[in-house]
């Protein structure tokens, strides 16, 4: 596989390290309610490159971490009155529920930032040893930035901005996440405050608890070590977490932390940044309750290249819903033509060399994690494959294609039908009897008030079928 690389800007042919596992760290989610639609859309992304990966005959160690405690996580606990452990572990297995309907394969390694504060106080002992980090009178530590000539490497931040940012007070990143324009020394321990309540740990400097960008250096360095072979996350995390982390980290060791950079690009919804003013704000839950499905919604939000910005719209999940007919459609004949009736599990797809018709596709996903090419390829090649004579080839070489993409047909056609509202139904009949007695005006008006309504109705020779318009 090869892949693009936020540090050095170019597309590069993916190895692991020791030659053997292919190790990598994704940035898990901050537990104070539910993951919404624009994160999946980077944990989905992220599940396609894992299984792309893994299907090509790559061992991997995949390594995803739970954000437990930081500002927000305090901060709502508190608000409903409930303990940091029992707040965040609510939100926790929320989102694995989520991650299951949406098929993303479990990490091998999921740590909580909470179990491994001890580790964090240990890097950040190092580095002050090292003269990378200070201690504040008000028992909070910082990273000192001057100390590390290549920070801002990352998110390519011009020297001058690095040089304004600076001069500014520490205390001003006392937060765990600011803005870019807010380039000073970051915190690595907080010092104890009033509103954090009991939520506060013993340390060299007093009781406090950590800042949020040392949490995953910690983890990656007690589950991947000093050097491993990819880091992941949204764009929105190359400045100020992933610059931050890789500060520490290489500071802290001697190791040269991530290898590659993946970030997936922001999620827009109906054009706009998502926002619950707008209604336009969706969690998974919200969009099952309107009656689509996990699957629907996997399928959308791998539709784009993940470096460009996708825009997520309910007609796609409407279109989503008509590609994977077509798709069951087509698996349903090859399936006949093979003989076979039972779908090959993941395990049995890894390494498949022969994918027939298929393989254009699978080189999509090979050429910079290109989902939207893929499809393209799949469903290029679905009529094809169907008319082939090498029938179970082809049949596997789907399948294959399938699970890249973590897609999971419905077990009968009957799930992809859509309800028909009964004044929706009631009126296609009304048209169907106008055409019949020859009313054609009538007929086009009706199909018209139709189409406003979001409906297109197909005439066939014994009758008529609804679709919603996509």
């Amino acid at each position: 596989m090869r892949l693009y690389d936020t540090l050095t800007r170019e597309i590069q042919e993916l190895k692991p390290i020791d030659q053997d596992t292919f190790r990598f760290y994704c940035c898990g989610p901050t537990v104070y309610g539910p993951a919404h639609i624009g994160n999946f859309r980077t944990f989905v992304v992220q599940d396609v490159f894992r299984r792309s990966l893994e299907l090509g005959g790559m061992r991997t160690k995949h390594v995803r971490n739970i954000t437990d405690v930081d500002d927000k996580t305090i901060r709502d606990s508190q608000a409903v009155g409930q303990s940091l452990d029992e707040f965040t572990r609510i939100w926790t297995e929320k989102f694995h529920v989520d991650c299951a309907a949406l098929n993303c394969l479990e990490p091998d390694v999921e740590p909580g930032a909470v179990e491994h504060i001890p580790q964090q106080i240990v890097m950040i002992e190092e580095l002050i040893k090292r003269g990378h980090a200070y201690a504040a009178d008000d028992g909070s530590v910082y990273f000192k930035i001057s100390s590390y000539p290549e920070y801002g490497a990352l998110s390519h931040l011009d020297k001058r901005e690095l040089d304004l940012g600076i001069t500014q007070n520490a205390r001003a990143n006392n937060a765990d996440e600011y803005e870019k324009d807010s380039v000073a020394d970051f915190v690595l321990w907080k010092g104890r405050r009033d509103e954090d309540g009991d939520n506060f740990w013993q340390s060299p400097w007093g009781e406090g608890r950590p800042g949020w960008h040392i949490e995953c250096s910690a983890m990656i360095l007690e589950h991947l070590g000093e050097s491993f072979d990819l880091h992941s996350g949204g764009e929105d995390l190359v400045f100020p977490h992933h610059e931050n982390e890789i500060a520490q980290s290489k500071c802290s060791t001697e190791g040269d932390f991530a290898a590659h950079w993946f970030h997936v690009t922001h999620l827009l919804v109906d054009g706009s940044k998502m926002a619950k003013s707008k209604g336009n704000f969706y969690r998974l839950e919200d969009l099952l309750e309107k009656g689509h499905t996990a699957t629907e919604v996997r399928y959308a939000l791998i539709g784009a290249h993940y470096r460009k910005q996708m825009n997520f719209t309910i007609d796609g999940l409407h279109a989503a819903r008509e590609a994977l007919g077509k798709i069951l459609k087509a698996e349903r004949i090859l399936a006949e033509k093979a003989g076979v009736d039972e779908a090959p599990v993941y395990e049995e797809l890894i390494g498949l060399e022969d994918k027939g018709l298929f393989e254009e596709a699978w080189l999509g996903l090979n050429e910079d994690m290109n989902t939207q090419r893929a499809i393209g390829a799949m469903f290029g090649a679905l009529k094809r494959a169907q008319n082939a004579d090498d029938a179970l080839v082809q049949w596997r070489g789907l399948h294959f294609m399938l699970q890249a993409m973590g897609i999971v047909l419905p077990v009968v056609e009957e799930e992809l039908e859509v309800e028909v509202p009964e004044e929706i139904r009631v009126m296609a009949e009304q048209r169907w009897q106008a055409r019949l007695d020859k009313e054609w005006a009538k007929s086009d008006e009706l199909r018209d008030e139709l189409k406003s309504l979001g409906w297109e109705v197909k005439d066939g020779s014994d009758g008529w079928s609804l679709h919603e318009s996509v």
